[in-house]
């Protein structure tokens, strides 16, 4: 099993990390000063920065069981991402200000909309679940073969 960190993987570890971060303080900052303004939308940034938190430790731990809360969590935020980008625009009074996910994160350059299925191609990419690679076992270790002739 290739590391989720690994290649292409480590751009989604430094995406994931620097949305992460921005999403927690974004967030928390709004919550703070001003949540009576949009506490729906600024508890959904909050969400986005959890996820984003767990997506990042899941691809840095790798691992079968990795793979799949990663997996799980890439899939909410994907769905997250689309259901609050909808909403945003059809009722827009619940989202007054900007945030990660609203307007399927126009004011991110709508990188949230796109890293999601980034993610989900990555976690879903023959090359990182078991069995894609021979020699490995479904935990990942390298599996010895006897030698020919034998």
């Amino acid at each position: 099993m290739r590391e989720l960190s690994t290649g292409p993987g480590r751009v989604l570890v430094a995406v994931y990390a620097v949305f992460a971060v921005a999403a927690t303080g974004r967030s928390l900052v709004q919550l703070g000063t001003d949540a009576g303004r949009a506490p729906l939308a600024y508890s959904l940034s909050l969400l986005a920065a959890v996820l984003y938190l767990v997506a990042t430790t899941c691809l840095l731990r790798g691992g079968e069981v990795a793979r799949r809360v990663a997996l799980v969590t890439v899939f909410v935020e994907a769905t997250g991402v689309l259901v609050v980008g909808t909403l945003s625009y059809l009722v827009s009074d619940w989202f007054p200000d900007k945030t990660v996910w609203s307007h399927y994160g126009q004011g991110y350059g709508f990188l949230p909309l796109v890293l999601p299925f980034l993610g989900l191609w990555w976690l879903l990419h023959p090359g990182v679940h078991p069995g894609a690679r021979a020699g490995r076992s479904a935990g990942g270790d390298q599996v010895s073969s006897p030698p020919p002739g034998t």
